[in-house]
């Protein structure tokens, strides 16, 4: 399957047409069609539901759109890092975190890493760990800040000193804000969000003990700001790692911490053994000095 197939293949899915794509790709529709016929008799499978006016996906069609976007996404990054090695260090450096407290360890970072390289841009993708770790692996992603406990058997990293601690998010009326903090018995009946990631639950879990095979728990949810909103429709409590949250409007969504107090630690990691940019490869080194490893 050629890379050039696979973008005549999503010029197709967005302008839903053959004809227009044919236009925006500079080439004949016949020529187009035997293409699209072609890719299709190379995989075995029917992608496309072509109606009378307009052609659709089909399943199959759907799950090829997908890995075929991030495939291009990996050429294209590829392509513009072979040059950049060519050239004065420049390009666009990819981070992937969570909503975690060692955010605020990447103002500095990059404001004196842009000090050296003023060419290079930077990119955040927010998400959990486990996605993130999948973009990193997939090679979309060229460092990642990740929330612990993660398995770094394929990364190298630096373990931050900074402590994540966990808190309550609640609606300001709620009777657990007129606590400093909040218990395990204190939540043991009220509904409840908590993280989607498995390993982060038994986390937990551990800290409700006893209390966690009766909890009320209504939604499981992966970043803090989405659970935030089921908070102030007054849907459930949510525990969250305090990241961000104090930047929060706290008239709409307040919090509080554990007690006993629950933390974690994170990483700043980027996969062993992978060719990187030269600036994201300036960049590692930016890190390491920066932070005296």
């Amino acid at each position: 399957m050629e890379i050039r197939v696979l973008r005549y293949f999503l010029t197709v899915v967005r302008e839903e047409s053959i004809t227009k794509a044919a236009d925006v790709l500079h080439i004949t529709q016949p020529t187009l069609s035997r293409q699209l016929s072609q890719m299709e008799e190379e995989v075995g499978v029917k992608l496309f539901n072509r109606g009378s006016r307009r052609i659709t996906l089909t399943n199959e069609g759907i799950l090829l759109r997908r890995r075929a976007e991030e495939i291009l996404q990996l050429v294209d990054k590829t392509e513009k890092e072979l040059i950049e090695q060519e050239e004065q260090v420049e390009g666009k450096i990819s981070i992937g975190s969570g909503e975690i407290a060692a955010v605020q360890v990447l103002p500095n970072l990059i404001k004196t890493f842009r000090e050296k390289y003023p060419q290079v841009t930077f990119d955040i993708f927010t998400a959990t760990a486990d996605l993130v770790k999948e973009q990193m692996d997939k090679g979309l992603l060229d460092i990642g800040l990740l929330l612990e406990p993660v398995d770094m058997g394929k990364y190298d990293f630096i373990r931050l000193e900074m402590k994540e601690k966990w808190v309550v998010l609640m609606r300001p009326d709620s009777p657990l804000a007129e606590k400093k903090s909040v218990t395990a018995k204190d939540l043991s009946e009220l509904p409840l969000i908590l993280p989607r990631r498995m390993n982060v639950q038994s986390e937990i879990a551990s800290w409700f003990g006893n209390y966690y095979d009766d909890l009320n728990i209504v939604f499981t949810s992966n970043l803090s700001t989405n659970s935030a909103v089921m908070v102030t429709g007054g849907l459930a409590y949510s525990l969250v790692i305090e990241g961000a949250v104090p930047f929060w409007d706290q008239s709409k969504v307040t919090y509080r911490p554990l007690a006993p107090s629950l933390t974690a630690t994170s990483v700043l990691a980027w996969k062993r053994g992978q060719p990187f940019s030269l600036a994201a490869t300036k960049f590692i080194e930016h890190i390491k000095c920066f932070l005296g490893i």
